[in-house]
């Protein structure tokens, strides 16, 4: 009898922490918001060698606070770093990306980088361009 209780005590331990990881999970996503951002940056002639250094300026166009979640290249080229705070409504903030040519092919250059966070669509792809020279 002893061993029925216990097993249903700890069951119901256990639906309350799931329960309770559900709540946490709701609070952390929040509201959705809206963002404004360019969705090219060109960077002109660089030389096979030279880091392009790209800023994407983004604005909070919603009513919530804008957080991002995610910020990646296409490729290991490509790194991407964000702000970690939360934009607040009418703020700007940018993210920034820098694409290593070391090994890139002469002429023209694309490469994505996928911006995640709590907006609709919840992914924004943003490029960078240029024109790979000698």
């Amino acid at each position: 009898m002893l061993k029925k209780g216990f097993g249903a005590l700890a069951l119901a331990a256990v639906l309350v922490g799931f329960g309770s990881c559900e709540q946490k999970t709701e609070m952390e996503v929040g509201f959705k918001t809206t963002m404004k951002v360019n969705a090219v940056y060109n960077a002109g002639k660089i030389a096979v060698g030279e880091d392009i250094r790209a800023k994407f300026v983004v604005e909070n166009t919603g009513d919530s606070p804008l957080v991002f979640s995610d910020v990646k290249g296409s490729c290991s080229c490509t790194v991407a770093s964000f702000p970690k705070e939360p934009i607040a409504p009418g703020e700007k903030g940018v993210i920034k990306a820098t694409v290593n040519t070391e090994h890139a092919a002469i002429g023209q250059l694309q490469k994505r980088v996928t911006i995640m966070a709590n907006t609709t669509p919840e992914a924004t792809v943003v490029s960078i361009q240029a024109n790979i020279i000698k």
